[in-house]
């Protein structure tokens, strides 16, 4: 089958001559992918930060597709259901699941300790091949896979398997409270989803900061944020303590994670560090922008074991943090209702739209931010098969 296939950092290929997955438990089901995105954590591979992804891996954790073969254990799906499939992978049974964190699955990944399961996403998260390819085995198929709904545009659920989400629960644990004034920092698609949603939970003031001018004019489009760019100022965090008439804001997001721009390590390196290091530039302008007593919420993606967070600073100022990897079956219900009711249609942040053979040129242009582009798809050439 054709195949995202990585080969080293900044190397990846499209290969004709994968092999096609097969049943290997009786929970386990094959799926024809119909499309599949390339998300801000794929470049985190892509850019050589994550040390355990090894060599002829094939990334991709969002993707729809239709149901091809399912294990003798499997009850709710049959051949022929078009799914969305979210990109943790969880056993529905383990004490995590049980709790509805579907993203800290106990069972799904032999790391169980440090990650929850993810397709495409290194050993340390199992070690799951990924969608950007034709088929996908899907292990608990029981459990994550959703039947679109009648009338559902694959684009949109596409992004039903990770971005919307994970914005949703950005804005969800961050615990904004009417009138509150909200900072999201990254205008890549999860932080133009946390930004969007933040209105959804009473904000009364939206601010995006990123350093790519198209991204934060989409951003003043798409979310109806204030948008600004952080290498026009010369302290983040004394212009929004300006902006907030020195109190602070009330919610900080962070929505960029360890390749954030402007690192002091980086800047006196030159070089970018590996994610157990990672650079923690919005973490920290969060940490210091945000009010006495506020809430950061972390969305952004980091790794173990430190992150050069300023702890005094969390610890004076009395701020709780809240983290995790987002609990996409939890949330689908609400999400399918807000896009069926046409109150958001994230398909808008689909700019470029490639064929699989194509996947090279496609993380190449989202590596460089090329042509303006803020979402790439990726469709497989049997996705329209009936």
């Amino acid at each position: 089958m054709l195949a995202m296939n990585f080969r080293g950092p900044f190397q990846v290929r499209a290969d004709r001559n994968r092999p096609e997955p097969e049943i290997k438990h009786p929970y386990d089901a094959i799926v024809r992918v119909t499309r599949s995105l390339i998300c801000g954590s794929d470049l985190h591979l892509y850019h050589g930060l994550v040390p355990d992804t090894r060599v002829g891996m094939t990334f991709g954790h969002e993707f729809t597709g239709v149901v091809e073969e399912v294990g003798s254990g499997v009850q709710k799906l049959k051949v022929g259901d078009h799914v969305l499939v979210p990109f943790n992978i969880a056993c529905g049974a383990c004490p995590h699941c049980k709790q509805e964190l579907f993203g800290n699955c106990h069972e799904a990944n032999p790391e169980a300790t440090a990650v929850g399961g993810f397709f495409g996403y290194a050993h340390t998260a199992g070690g799951y091949d990924g969608g950007q390819a034709e088929y996908v085995r899907v292990p608990y198929a029981d459990v994550s896979p959703t039947k679109l709904p009648d009338g559902m545009d694959l684009e949109n659920a596409v992004l039903l398997t990770d971005v919307v989400p994970t914005g949703y629960q950005a804005a969800e644990q961050a615990g904004i409270q009417k009138g509150d004034t909200v900072v999201v920092f990254g205008a890549g698609p999860v932080g133009l989803m946390a930004a969007r949603f933040a209105w959804f939970f009473g904000a009364g003031r939206v601010i995006v900061i990123d350093h790519i001018d198209y991204r934060l004019d989409f951003a003043r489009r798409f979310s109806f944020a204030e948008a600004y760019n952080f290498r026009e100022m010369k302290d983040p965090v004394v212009f929004l303590k300006k902006a907030t008439d020195y109190f602070g804001a009330d919610v900080c997001i962070d929505a960029v994670g360890c390749d954030a721009t402007g690192s002091a390590l980086q800047n006196i390196t030159g070089k970018g560090l590996l994610l157990q290091a990672g650079n923690a530039t919005a973490l920290h302008w969060a940490i210091n922008s945000v009010k006495k007593g506020g809430i950061v919420s972390i969305i952004g993606v980091y790794g173990p074991p430190w992150n050069l967070a300023p702890i005094g600073s969390l610890m004076n100022k009395g701020i709780t943090v809240r983290a995790n990897q987002a609990s996409v079956k939890r949330l689908l219900p609400k999400l399918i209702d807000h896009i069926m009711s046409g109150r958001i249609n994230p398909k808008e942040m689909i700019t470029h739209r490639m064929p699989l053979e194509e996947v090279s040129d496609a993380y190449r242009m989202f590596s460089r931010k090329l042509d303006q582009i803020i979402k790439p798809l990726l469709i497989p050439p049997r996705a329209n098969v009936a």
